[in-house]
């Protein structure tokens, strides 16, 4: 089936803009033409554009993007490289996870140590409670808070 650009924008979310954007830096080099010169979006071409948020998403440069798809262009003689791009990738997004756990983890301990305190009328009643030191041992370690 074929989209217009505001049929693919609507259906990924992106603006035209974007999407003219992604041409332009040849992130859509399937997107075929109407005899009259407008885009036409296929449903692989929705499936590109979700791929290149994903990977957006998860903070590869769009230079890198492009890289992708041009070896994706160039078929099975690359293969290696892409799967070394993803697992690359997936490393990177595991450590970015892994810190984020860190930040929910402190986030956390202040939602309970104010918590408390709110319950208790003074942040000074619970700072020496047996549990939320426990707590923040294990949340901070030897870091400053």
């Amino acid at each position: 089936m074929g989209y217009s650009i505001g049929q693919a924008a609507q259906m990924t979310g992106l603006t035209a803009h974007t999407l003219r954007y992604y041409e332009k830096e040849g992130l859509l080099p399937f997107v075929k033409k109407s005899g009259s010169g407008l885009r036409v979006f296929s449903d692989s071409d929705i499936g590109w554009l979700q791929m290149i948020e994903c990977l957006k998403g998860v903070g590869m440069p769009l230079k890198g993007i492009k890289q992708y798809i041009d070896w994706f262009i160039e078929g099975d003689s690359t293969l290696e490289k892409r799967l070394q791009m993803f697992k690359e990738q997936k490393a990177s997004l595991e450590a970015q996870m892994a810190q984020l756990q860190k930040h929910m983890n402190k986030i956390n301990y202040k939602i309970n140590l104010y918590s408390k305190a709110v319950e208790k009328g003074s942040l000074a009643l619970v700072q020496n409670d047996p549990e939320l030191l426990k707590e923040k041992e294990r949340v901070y370690g030897n870091e400053q808070h």
